[in-house]
């Protein structure tokens, strides 16, 4: 075939690579060679121990306070229980002080986080917000009190002269606002919610609330997860509080009702141990109480953890992409 007048040929094109010559081809089985296979296997064996260094801790206390006391102070325990004697749940849960205690607990975690929630979401919204003037100095002010504090007396008298002495506002005001978790939601408004969102809702007439409301909120579902999170684990597992600023024992939350039964049983091991037989039969048994209230403690948050998971991962890496 001949070439026409004034047309150019272009350079023949070097055949295709086959496809088991790309680097990373999903369609074709990778050879390993030895090296690969040698880090691969080291890489596995240090996750794995990695992950048993992690799990069995937790594992064993499972196990241990289904055990027999004795056999978990003699060393017999170690994959799976021995001698199956549910006495220290018995003896933690016949406490009537636990169910109050949960009572407790409970309320002060929901409504507090709702009031955490209520607090945080909007401020850090509003900071989000370039147009808003005042954003940098009030979170400088913000900031400025994660290094500074008044201290432990100050915060008693504070407390006290608010009249949230053994009050249960005291577990759920003072600590309705973190400066971190804030950060955190800030830093999604700001990479996540394009301003293109806000500028068509200003065409259709949106106020600032009506786009918090209507296309923020339904958009911010992972970080009010695990900001949600956050707080729900922080009131939970609230111990000073209760310690400090609560005297009244109907009020007292789970961690602390829990604290005075484990207190209290040592008190009777070592007061009423006559023989060496009857102090090691008090400790052991001391021992399956203090197992069974870690499970008591902790289970509710083993429980609700799973459900949120994917949102915790995914909201803690947007919140990380800038502060």
């Amino acid at each position: 075939m001949q070439k026409k007048e004034g047309q150019t040929v272009s350079p023949a094109r070097p055949a295709a690579a086959a496809i088991g010559d790309a680097p990373w081809n999903k369609h074709v089985q990778q050879t390993k060679t030895l090296g690969d296979w040698a880090v691969d296997v080291i890489i596995f064996l240090v996750l794995a121990l990695i992950v048993v260094l992690v799990l069995y801790p937790l594992w064993f206390v499972v196990i241990a306070s289904f055990s027999s006391p004795t056999a978990v102070s003699t060393g017999q325990v170690t994959l799976l229980p021995k001698g199956v004697s549910l006495e220290g749940y018995r003896k933690v849960l016949e406490d009537q002080r636990i169910w109050l205690g949960y009572r407790n607990t409970i309320v002060y975690t929901i409504l507090g986080t709702a009031v955490n929630l209520i607090v945080t979401i909007p401020s850090a919204f509003a900071l989000s917000r370039k147009e808003f003037k005042p954003r940098r100095v009030i979170m400088f002010l913000f900031t400025f009190t994660m290094f500074f504090s008044g201290g432990m007396i100050p915060s008693y008298l504070l407390m006290k002269s608010l009249n949230l002495l053994n009050s249960m506002w005291v577990f759920i005001l003072p600590g309705a606002f973190s400066v971190y978790n804030m950060i955190i939601a800030r830093s999604f408004f700001e990479s996540s919610i394009p301003e293109e969102l806000h500028d068509a809702a200003r065409v259709d007439g949106e106020s600032y609330f009506g786009f918090f409301f209507r296309i923020v909120i339904p958009l911010s579902g992972a970080i009010i997860a695990v900001i949600g999170l956050y707080y729900f684990v922080g009131h939970w597992n609230d111990y000073f509080t209760g310690l400090i600023y609560i005297r009244n024992q109907n009020q007292q939350p789970l961690q602390n009702v829990l604290q005075m039964i484990l207190l209290a049983n040592q008190a009777n091991q070592s007061g009423g141990a006559a023989t060496s037989m009857a102090t090691m039969t008090s400790q052991n048994f001391a021992d399956q109480i203090k197992f069974g209230i870690i499970i008591v403690s902790t289970l509710p948050l083993l429980v609700i953890y799973p459900f949120i998971q994917k949102y915790f991962n995914k909201g803690v890496m947007i919140g990380a992409i800038k502060g």
